[in-house]
């Protein structure tokens, strides 16, 4: 592939949010802008849509990606899913492909829009977030100059916590009635 610049992100996070009608208060963007401003998280890409009682539909999207990061975000994404499908050569075209597709910049398109505002209930608003967390890239840094690698990265939501105690307790009353 030739000598590129070596990418860096950080760890992205997709969240989907739901709203029943258009109970916003203010809060998420401004939240947003905080965590920003922090150097906490970047917004790759943000999907907004809302349907309104009638059935009409709004868009609004959003990304702190300028061209140039955009491109160079299309081809981290594209390089690692072209080595997964077809090796060296496929890292090669899937490079090429990614800084095609986030060309606009943003991840999500047109179709993914259209698909959303037909599964969106009446009365109801749902946004996609892809979030990349900047506050991981000094830590990532660390444990490569320690030589480490990254063997695993799950995020941890409730709903695991709660499914883990369910299995706990199935396993803890299979074991009494043995």
């Amino acid at each position: 592939m030739g000598a590129t610049k070596q990418l860096k992100f950080g760890p992205v996070q997709l969240l989907g949010i739901a709203f029943e009608g258009n109970r916003f208060k203010g809060e998420i963007l401004p939240e947003l802008e905080r965590l920003k401003q922090a150097g906490t998280i970047r917004l790759i890409d943000l999907l907004f849509i809302r349907k309104d009682q009638a059935g009409a539909i709004a868009k609004l999207t959003a990304t702190d990606l300028d061209w140039e990061e955009a491109a160079d975000y299309g081809t981290y994404i594209g390089t690692l899913i072209g080595f997964g499908a077809g090796g060296v050569e496929g890292a090669e075209r899937g490079s090429m492909a990614g800084a095609a597709e986030l060309a606009d910049g943003h991840v999500f398109d047109e179709n993914d829009a259209f698909r959303l505002a037909q599964v969106v209930p009446e009365g109801t608003s749902i946004a996609l977030a892809l979030i990349e967390h900047t506050w991981a890239l000094p830590l990532l840094d660390a444990v490569e100059r320690a030589h480490g690698f990254e063997i695993n990265n799950q995020w941890v939501s409730a709903d695991t916590l709660v499914e883990l105690g369910m299995r706990h307790a199935i396993v803890e009353e299979m074991e009494e009635n043995e």
